[in-house]
């Protein structure tokens, strides 16, 4: 596995990571979901599959995994994986803060996180996730900042980030949503001395939504380390998406994969690693046999001409977003 200096920090993380959004709690939105977990939602049984995947992720060569305090448990199966059996070498972590998962291990609940941007759940949530991940944890996210928010003006909360800046940890952003360049545009502008804050980014990026490909360019030459999530836009970019709408899409999709001799999958996050401005990206696996058909990406060069082809399959953003805020929980 090839590994990437993590923008202009001293951190080493392979360009393939692994998230673990799904592999944390019962419900999620990728399709076929509840499938791959065969709805078997006991915690010992999903640790043991997170175990799987994650052991399976470090022998492919994966050094960089992602998690998030509204993860379930997605924290406490990571941080379990690395505290138990042989030690994993070169291993970074990364988290999130910001959200409060509120699911109670359902699958469908009325509210499966809380959001809030607070100075008091910073507070909160940082010890817990230092305290899972310990010394692996490297990089720390605000988790979907959105201007509606006002996280980017906190500035009891933009102290908190200084202060884990100053103590060694990489402070970033994840973004969501159709706002997402103008987020990190705003996120660019916050220096001390002509310092940047912020020295990580996490955005939705994929063969489907490129329309902050400009911003994460800019970031990424700004010093930012890049890291796309979403790439396979929540399984949209595989053969489980059999909406009507997008079957020519699909077609073209399996004609270029058949061409490469490889998944849907690898094919789309490969599309995401032709891209020099992006330092990782993460691969969404819930099973083993996922990971290890993902990290075929890396192996895939693919031409201009096809990468023309599949630059021409975009969506709207606004389309986009709207597809995905009706993706069901499963």
């Amino acid at each position: 596995m090839k590994t990437k200096r993590f923008g202009n920090t001293s951190l080493e993380i392979s360009v393939i990571g692994l998230g673990l959004a799904a592999l944390g709690r019962p419900g999620y939105i990728n399709l076929g979901h509840g499938h791959d977990l065969r709805n078997n939602y006991d915690p010992a049984v999903m640790q043991a599959n997170a175990n799987a995947v994650l052991d399976t992720a470090y022998k492919l060569g994966i050094r960089y995994f992602d998690v998030a305090r509204s993860y379930g448990k997605g924290e406490e199966f990571l941080g379990n994986w690395l505290q138990n059996g042989t030690v994993k070498h070169g291993v970074v972590a990364g988290s999130k803060w910001g959200y409060t998962y509120t699911a109670d291990w359902e699958v469908e609940a009325k509210k499966h996180e809380i959001k809030e941007h607070s100075a008091e759940v910073f507070n909160r949530q940082w010890p817990v996730s230092k305290r899972n991940l310990g010394e692996r944890l490297k990089i720390y996210h605000i988790h979907s900042a959105t201007p509606e928010s006002g996280v980017l003006e906190n500035e009891e909360v933009l102290g908190n980030l200084w202060e884990l800046k100053h103590a060694g940890i990489t402070p970033g952003l994840s973004l969501s949503g159709e706002n997402q360049s103008a987020t990190l545009k705003k996120a660019l502008t916050i220096k001390r001395g002509g310092e940047l804050l912020f020295q990580s980014v996490q955005a939705t990026w994929n063969i489907l939504e490129q329309s902050a490909g400009e911003a994460l360019k800019e970031a990424a030459d700004k010093g930012m380390g890049v890291i796309i999530k979403e790439a396979l836009a929540n399984g949209r970019l595989t053969e489980r998406n059999k909406h009507p709408g997008f079957a020519g899409k699909l077609e073209v999709l399996k004609a270029l994969a058949q061409k490469y001799n490889a998944g849907i999958d690898a094919l789309s996050i490969a599309f995401v690693l032709h891209q020099p401005w992006v330092s990782t990206v993460l691969s969404g696996a819930s099973i083993p046999e996922q990971i290890q058909s993902n990290v075929k990406a890396q192996e895939l060069n693919i031409s201009e001409e096809d990468l023309n082809l599949l630059r021409s399959l975009a969506e709207s953003k606004k389309e986009y977003w709207k597809i995905r805020s009706q993706l069901a929980w499963n």
